[in-house]
């Protein structure tokens, strides 16, 4: 047993289960400190958006609080992470630093730095693999080039087997006491003035145990009719597990050996549960594609699309934003993501839809929205997706697929319940006419309380102008090429 301290840095895994650097510095049975640090100066680092920071909030309480239960606790400290780390393991004399890797460019560079400065007073450091199911090196072509398209992308990863079983949570944790600690209230996370998390708070309970009670109750509910449910905004017919992947609250192999388990134990629920693991191997997807492409959110991963005419109108983009493009769908998407920092999958592709191609605006001014206003921005799949709604992505929708939000809206919000949820002000006009109040007749407008152009806007653009000037946009970036 060893009387020098490990030091674990927790970095994106904030849970004590299936967590190899904790796991492993707590079988060598000497004190183990439990450190995360606030990094908000390392430039390779981007800045977590508004939601996201209020999520990370209530995640390191629930570390906490689980490390206090284990007769441990977690020392936040806050600067650069190469100097703090160093600080913390001179003053505790450390035998070594620990961590779990973030396969991206940003977080790793800031690691490099944390070991450079580890080595130069003597203290070891060990790396372990953890947030992907497949280590992107294993990824890479006969020609060097990581996957570009998903479903090649995603048999692979199955061909080569499932990934290693979850690491118990340790049983008792050796502190080491007097160590000063910031309080998570003083990190400045949160939202005071004025605080609009009042909707996240109560549509989420951040926390690795909420992650694990979230993904049982899915797998013995509604995984049976996920893969015939899943686009319906209007039930509840998802995981929502997405932010607690996006903080390591549970691990993508916790969740894909639970899912497997179920498999084998309720065989009828295979389809359901292939589907529902072929969207965690979207978010392996596009964190393998982040690894490739460090700058995906800022950059065409099709370089043609970099003379695109996009459209600069902050009228329109801020009238997307709150909700008020006329568009029901739409809107109720919008004002969702506001309220409860989240989206509807479906309904995220329409709304970014009728942004980059309605509305000729740059995808990355989607991409930024959603960044700063999700619960689960993550950093692979937010810009991913959103290039591949734009068609400058890789495995994109082809750009001449223009969603239809009327159509979109009648088909997966078939009676206008979400809408209605989201757009009280249409509450009251009948569901053939929810999803296009336009096409109401005067005296249905009336009795159904709707001005529109006062109590509800117009459509921001007409579908079928929209979408043509879209087309046309694209051919001329294809003739150009």
């Amino acid at each position: 047993m060893s009387s020098s301290p490990i030091i674990v840095w927790f970095r994106e895994s904030l849970r004590l289960s299936d967590h190899p650097a904790l796991y492993t510095a707590a079988q060598a049975g000497g004190p183990v400190v439990c450190s995360y640090i606030y990094d908000q100066e390392s430039p390779e680092l981007r800045p977590l958006g508004g939601a996201t920071r209020w999520w990370l909030a209530q995640s390191l309480r629930a570390l906490r609080a689980e490390l206090q239960s284990l007769g441990s606790d977690l020392v936040i400290r806050r600067g650069p992470a190469a100097k703090v780390l160093g600080d913390l393991a001179a003053e505790t004399k450390a035998a070594a630093v620990y961590w779990n890797d973030v396969a991206q460019s940003g977080p790793r560079a800031v690691a490099d730095g944390v070991e450079a400065a580890l080595g130069r007073i003597d203290v070891k450091t060990r790396v372990f693999a953890d947030d992907l199911l497949v280590d992107p090196a294993e990824m890479r072509g006969k020609d060097g080039r990581g996957p570009r398209v998903f479903t090649p992308f995603w048999k692979r990863v199955l061909a080569l087997g499932a990934p290693p079983k979850p690491l118990p949570t340790p049983v008792r944790l050796t502190p080491l006491a007097g160590l000063a600690s910031l309080a998570v209230d003083e990190l400045g996370l949160e939202p005071t003035k004025p605080d609009w998390a009042g909707g996240l708070r109560d549509a989420w309970r951040p926390g690795a145990r909420a992650a694990q009670q979230r993904l049982t109750q899915f797998l013995e509910t509604a995984v049976g009719s996920y893969a015939a449910e899943r686009d319906r905004p209007d039930i509840e017919a998802t995981s929502r597990l997405s932010p607690h992947l996006r903080f390591g609250e549970i691990s993508p192999r916790q969740v894909f050996h639970a899912a497997r388990f179920a498999a084998e134990e309720r065989p009828a629920l295979a389809k359901g549960i292939d589907k529902f693991l072929s969207e965690v191997g979207w978010r392996e997807f596009s964190r393998h594609l982040l690894f490739n492409n460090p700058d995906l959110a800022t950059r065409n991963l099709q370089p043609s699309f970099d003379a695109f005419p996009w459209i600069q109108n902050d009228a329109a983009l801020a009238a997307w934003q709150r909700g008020q493009t006329g568009y029901p769908i739409v809107d109720a998407g919008l004002r969702e993501l506001w309220h409860t920092g989240s989206m509807h999958n479906r309904v995220r592709m329409v709304v970014a839809s009728l942004l980059v191609k309605h509305l000729l605006i740059d995808w990355r001014q989607g991409e930024q929205w959603f960044w700063d206003t999700l619960v689960d921005a993550d950093p692979g799949s937010n810009p991913a997706s959103w290039q591949w709604v734009a068609g400058s992505g890789a495995d994109a929708a082809p750009y001449f697929r223009v969603f239809n939000p009327v159509l979109q809206g009648e088909k997966f919000d078939p009676q206008g319940a979400y809408v209605k949820r989201w757009v009280p002000e249409l509450a009251r006009l009948p569901a053939p006419l929810v999803h296009q109040p336009w096409a109401a007749k005067p005296l249905e407008l009336a009795e159904a309380g709707v001005a529109l152009g006062r109590s509800y806007p117009a459509p921001a653009v007409d579908h079928k102008l929209g979408r043509e000037r879209a087309l046309a946009a694209y051919a001329r970036l294809r003739t150009s090429d």
